[in-house]
């Protein structure tokens, strides 16, 4: 098993900052520093530099203060050749039978570069702001008969579903799949588990320190045995990657500095109001509260301040975070998506930093080992001019 990594693409705005100017009411309009629009021109250079660097694919964020993750990404599938995108959407917005067909379409216009993040949903003002009332076990539910159908009208055939939620007859999409996209998913609930144990590909955990990881895997890979699947692991996390430790401390201490305490006040009562296990989970790491933030060795819980989701960040030299990349991949996580304030620059910093300490360490394959240390810069020869 060797590491996968994916990057992030902020379709919801991005900078050099934590504060987020839409989550909370204070900050709608606030003035900003260093705050990027999510255009297509920006986002293609995210997304160019992910493919050159050597990352997977690109994770693509779903809600209410973000571009559709569907359209965006299949406009910069146009701007890239390899780069695959992993397209978040929740499952009770729309049919599962259309949902596998646009999943079918979209391999074809892609040649097989989609990727599926199901978002059952962990707040439900934000799930009522679409028109969607379940509470958070019967979007569990749903979700268990949503991926159901999806599963079954990919095989091509005419397919039958009577559940509490669905019912379907005949669904099929006339051209499955090719290659069949992998379905990550991610959920800390007891509702939950046994939704990934019986349809994730990749189940996706945010970044807690590692004994705790360890426990989700085991809890997983246990449920999974039971319904007689295998299910594979991935991590989300920030990072921030320098030459020293010492510049990474700086930089992350940094992104502090905007954050006054009416600031990581209003963002902890929201964030405190979602239903979300992990969201929860995310929110104990630091309490609210700016002291203690490195939660474990190079593990930093201040994004979670106003952040919700992702709340932590691998902070330290190359080395130092490649150490920590490597302890989770032992514990059996295969994949990492990964992310940083600013997308543009800190993929930079990770990929020319910490991907070729990875591959010196033998953990990536030869593919992208090969791809991301091979490449020579150009000698440029003075003209005398």
């Amino acid at each position: 098993m060797t590491v996968r990594l994916h990057w992030f693409l902020p379709t919801g705005g991005d900078g050099r900052t934590l504060v987020d100017r839409h989550a909370y009411g204070s900050n709608i309009g606030r003035e900003t520093r260093g705050l990027r629009t999510p255009d297509i021109e920006y986002l293609a250079q995210i997304a160019k530099a992910a493919e050159q660097l050597g990352f997977e694919a690109v994770l693509t964020p779903t809600g209410t203060w973000c571009e559709d993750a569907w359209l965006t990404t299949v406009a910069l599938a146009q701007h890239t050749e390899r780069l695959k995108f992993l397209v978040a959407f929740r499952p009770g917005l729309l049919s599962p039978t259309l949902a596998a067909q646009m999943a079918a379409t979209y391999q074809r216009l892609t040649r097989g570069r989609l990727l599926l993040n199901v978002v059952t949903g962990g707040d439900s003002s934000e799930q009522r702001r679409f028109g969607d009332h379940l509470d958070h076990d019967r979007r569990y539910e749903r979700t268990d008969e949503f991926l159901s159908v999806v599963r079954g009208v990919w095989r091509g055939e005419p397919y039958d579903f009577h559940g509490a939620h669905y019912e379907v007859e005949g669904g099929l999409t006339s051209l499955p799949p090719d290659p069949v996209p992998e379905v990550f998913f991610g959920g800390s609930s007891q509702a939950a588990g046994p939704v990934a144990a019986r349809h994730a590909d990749v189940y996706l955990t945010w970044g807690e320190p590692p004994a705790q990881v360890k426990a989700k895997i085991d809890w997983i890979r246990s449920l999974a045995e039971r319904e007689g699947r295998t299910v594979r692991f991935g991590i989300r996390l920030h990072t921030i990657s320098r030459d020293s430790s010492a510049d990474a401390w700086s930089t992350a201490n940094r992104l502090l500095d905007d954050l006054d305490a009416d600031t990581i006040a209003a963002a902890q009562a929201a964030l405190g109001r979602s239903e979300s296990v992990g969201q929860r989970r995310m929110l104990e790491l630091h309490g609210g509260s700016r002291d203690q933030l490195e939660i474990y060795p190079n593990l930093w819980a201040g994004v979670g301040l106003v952040r919700g989701g992702a709340g932590t960040a691998l902070v330290g030299s190359h080395a130092e975070v490649a150490d920590r990349i490597e302890e989770y991949h032992a514990l059996g996580v295969e994949h990492f998506v990964l992310s940083g304030y600013p997308h543009l620059e800190e993929a930079y910093w990770f990929g020319e930093g910490v991907i070729p300490e990875l591959a010196a360490r033998g953990l990536l394959s030869a593919d992208t080992a090969s791809r991301t240390t091979g490449r020579e810069a150009p000698l440029l020869v003075a003209r005398g001019r």
